[in-house]
């Protein structure tokens, strides 16, 4: 959420910044909330002062008044309250702030790669695509998927379990030796923390499901419970940043046509990633961000498969995000770029919501920053690998960062 004094004192920052997003939002429709609400509370303040005061002399005229103020609170108490969630429903739908170091852009066609790393590998047969590959190799059942949850669910099965808790594994030993502090999240939370980290249940960009008759939904990613884990708090500057990465399931409504690009493992509706959280201090939040960039791309060195790094453009960010980067990983089977990893800088949009503070060393207190970043999302560092580690004779080398996980340097029938 935006802090409504950003808008009432700088409406121009703010205006300024849904421009470069191509968002249309009317900032004085809640600035005009705000000042309603100003003027209500300023008016419900002076009643109770003036109930006080008479409260302190016993008379006819003092219990009159007493009763007519009575009557006017009991007026102007909902019409504050109904003015409040209004406007807080006007702050949920404005976007962060973004960042001005953040390339500005109308849509995912303006954003820059930039640089690429790796060698796309050259084969001298015609490669195969990860759903010939896995079926070739038995290793992953979409029919039984669709079967027991529907369509864009599947069953990994044979070395494709191992694969996945292998690249769990390499993600999490990879991560605790930069003392990150390992965590296993729910898979549920509460609508406070998925609307607060900026996940909606409702609308386009819609990707909580929700649980009926109950305030829970199944979480997109572990970010929205690692950022509930501080809520409500102040923490101590002396303790920042604070590193977690989070181990969960993750859920995904997917709704829409995504296209050809999008078969297979690639958009589901359930996946297991490694995720990546901090808590930070305003001040060192684009350090870690780049800090975050840089564990994403060790370990897909560590994977050796050839990647790129793209930065979003203004257009392209999502709600949350102040500045964002996206790692894409060489896929044979498209023969084309798909994005495998994502680290967002937050800034103070989150923690506005969820109230988490950090209390400095001249005693002053500011809003912490929250930055989130995929360490591996599975489904699609199995595309990776099985698409790039393919040998003529269809089998699979596995990658020797992978293999002491494994017990094993090739997938085979």
């Amino acid at each position: 959420m935006i802090d409504i004094k950003l808008i009432r004192d700088h409406p121009e920052v703010v205006g300024e910044s849904l421009k470069k997003r191509n968002l249309n939002i009317n900032l004085d429709e809640i600035l005009d909330l705000y000042k309603k609400q100003t003027l209500l509370i300023q008016k419900l303040e002076t009643l109770r002062a003036e109930r006080n005061k008479i409260a302190q002399e016993d008379s006819l005229e003092n219990r009159a008044r007493g009763k007519e103020i009575k009557e006017e609170l009991k007026k102007l108490e909902p019409e504050i309250k109904l003015i409040q969630e209004l406007l807080q429903q006007k702050l949920a739908i404005l976007p962060n702030i973004v960042s001005p170091l953040a390339p500005v852009g109308k849509d995912e066609s303006e954003n820059i790669t930039l640089r690429k790393h790796g060698d796309i590998p050259n084969f001298d047969f015609i490669p195969k695509d990860h759903l010939a590959l896995a079926r070739n190799l038995d290793l992953i059942d979409f029919e039984s998927g669709a079967k027991v949850a529907g369509s864009q669910f599947f069953f990994l099965k044979n070395d494709a379990v191992f694969l996945e808790l292998a690249l769990v594994h390499y993600a999490l030993d990879t991560l605790i030796k930069e003392k990150f502090t390992p965590w296993i999240t729910p898979d549920l939370a509460k609508s406070q923390y998925y609307l607060g980290t900026g996940y909606l249940p409702k609308g386009p960009e819609a990707q909580i499901y929700t649980i009926t008759d109950q305030d829970l939904g199944l979480i997109a990613t572990a970010e929205i419970t690692l950022a509930g884990i501080h809520a409500g708090e102040t923490l101590d500057e002396d303790y920042l940043p604070k590193k977690y990465v989070g181990y969960s399931h993750c859920f995904r409504v997917e709704a829409g046509g995504y296209g050809r690009y999008s078969k297979g493992l690639y958009r589901v509706h359930q996946f297991t990633k490694v995720e990546m959280f901090v808590y930070s201090l305003p001040s060192e939040s684009e350090k870690i961000h780049q800090y975050l960039l840089s564990l994403e791309e060790k370990i897909f060195q560590g994977l050796k498969i050839p990647y790129r790094v793209l930065e979003m453009c203004t257009g392209d960010l999502g709600s949350q995000a102040a500045r964002k980067f996206d790692i894409e990983a060489w896929m044979p089977g498209r023969n084309d770029y798909g994005e495998v990893t994502s680290t967002s800088n937050c800034t103070d949009y989150q923690a506005r919501n969820l109230n988490i503070k950090v209390k400095m060393k001249n005693n002053e207190t500011a809003y912490a920053h929250m930055l989130n970043g995929t360490a591996i999302a599975t489904p699609r560092a199995i595309i990776a690998i099985l698409e790039n580690y393919q040998q003529k004779d269809g089998s699979i080398l596995v990658p020797e960062v992978l293999q002491p996980y494994m017990g094993k340097d090739k997938i085979t029938k």
